[in-house]
């Protein structure tokens, strides 16, 4: 396993890859096919691939040995100056290559990028009902801070969401 910085040339290989993600799991926002159905374009995704690339925000893949991407993490930094110490995490892992360290790996490397940029607080929302993710995240040195109630629904089922984050002194 190879973890890397995502490039613009990676826009048709992550896009692939986070079609499936939606396939494998109900804990990413979108539902299978819906973002085929939304049309993605290829050049909007380039653009955050290229503003990851240049280090304005942080995104990392993961490789596996045939030089796929089988994971990501994505820290977008806040642009505003009261806000511009934030930076909202979002992070999937196909399910093959779960429980193998990369997504602590990635919180590694997200801490460190996050450090020498100056960032005080990383954020994300993860449902209630994903206890392998918040365990994960925990251990990563997150925490709750609150609940959103019924703020997604699936499988026509509403599901509640924890607002977690980890603030750095």
């Amino acid at each position: 396993m190879r973890i890397r910085t995502v490039s613009a040339e990676d826009a048709e290989s992550f896009y692939q890859m986070s079609c499936r993600l939606d396939r494998e799991t109900k804990y990413m926002l979108y539902e299978p096919g819906e973002r085929e159905e939304k049309a993605t374009n290829l050049n909007r995704l380039k653009t955050t691939l290229e503003a990851a690339a240049e280090d304005e925000d942080f995104m990392k893949v993961a490789m596996n040995e045939s030089d796929e991407i089988v994971g990501y993490l994505w820290a977008q930094r806040e642009r505003l100056n009261r806000n511009a110490h934030v930076a909202y995490i979002v992070i999937g892992i196909l399910r093959d290559y779960r429980h193998q360290g990369i997504g602590t790996e990635f919180f590694r490397l997200l801490d460190e990028w996050a450090k020498k940029k100056g960032l005080v607080r990383l954020e994300l929302t993860v449902e209630c009902v994903n206890a392998n993710a918040v365990k994960l995240y925990q251990k990563c040195g997150f925490q709750i801070e609150g609940t959103r109630e019924k703020s997604m629904k699936v499988d026509g089922e509403f599901i509640d969401e924890y607002y977690m984050a980890k603030i750095f002194s």
